[in-house]
């Protein structure tokens, strides 16, 4: 960088510099007394109180369900619309990504229309094999991984581009198949994207809210997942909501600074 590139890169207009901070207390301030009003001397009780340990525990296993689910169906599904050749893949890259804009809970309500009981696929499902999934602890983990699947194709189908394809066209060159190719090859040369995107498809997963309490409802034990646990607290046991709160946002904050250097570092 030249002298004068570094001598004008940090003077930033005055007239920005008050929206700039103004901006920036108005996304930190709600935090700040998020920590301000936890109830620090009673947390560790509450923390691990059976209501508030059921629901953590249920966020975790269905967050993590969701994952594995997303990356069985994801990662197969990101190498479809890098290197498939589809017709018209702009236009089904576009209803993957939908679910990022989509309001969750219409998400959900598109969820039970399809799914369920006497939906266009769960009235089979539900008739010729027993299976019903709306209200269930199954139902949770569809709801969080239509919501959180977008998250793992972006991440997979980016390095997949990004990916050299002169190292698949060698090990094809050798004689390797394609399914050989993609396991010795081409998935361990976009292993940090596919990392990256399931760091961010089990976050996005652990704080869904609106397709779950649509889709899946709200059952302690079976169903009342953290966000719902807060929602709830809310009315009966505000501090409960703030201890429930504090657990989500320390896992936001340790999964993005450890996304940091893969995902701001490289706007530097």
């Amino acid at each position: 960088m030249s002298r004068r590139s570094r001598s004008t890169s940090g003077r930033l207009p005055l007239v920005l510099l008050l929206p700039a901070l103004l901006g920036l207390a108005f996304l930190l301030v709600p935090l700040v007394g998020l920590l301000i009003k936890a109830p620090w001397s009673t947390l560790p009780g509450r923390l691990f109180s059976a209501d508030v340990w059921q629901a953590l525990r249920l966020s975790l296993v269905c967050a993590t369900a969701a994952t594995v689910l997303c990356l069985l169906l994801g990662v197969p599904l990101a190498w479809l619309l890098a290197r498939g050749g589809l017709p018209g893949r702009s236009v089904i890259r576009a209803f993957v990504t939908v679910p990022l804009v989509l309001p969750p809970v219409v998400g959900g309500v598109a969820l039970l229309l399809v799914l369920g009981r006497r939906g266009l696929v769960g009235q089979h499902l539900d008739t010729w094999f027993g299976i019903s999934l709306p209200f269930t602890t199954a139902g949770v983990i569809v709801a969080e991984a239509f919501v959180a699947m977008p998250f793992l194709v972006i991440s997979v189908e980016g390095a997949l581009r990004a990916a050299d394809p002169r190292y698949e066209e060698a090990a094809a060159t050798l004689g390797a198949g394609r399914w050989l190719t993609f396991r010795r090859v081409t998935l361990p040369s976009i292993a940090p994207g596919v990392v990256a995107g399931t760091v961010l498809c089990w976050a996005r997963a652990l704080g869904e809210f609106g397709a779950t309490i649509t889709f899946a409802g709200n059952f302690p034990g079976r169903t009342t997942t953290m966000p719902l646990a807060v929602y709830l607290a809310l009315e009966t046991d505000p501090d409960v909501a703030v201890v429930l709160s504090l657990v989500l946002l320390l896992v936001s904050v340790v999964v993005l600074a450890s996304l940091r250097e893969r995902w701001i570092g490289g706007l530097r």
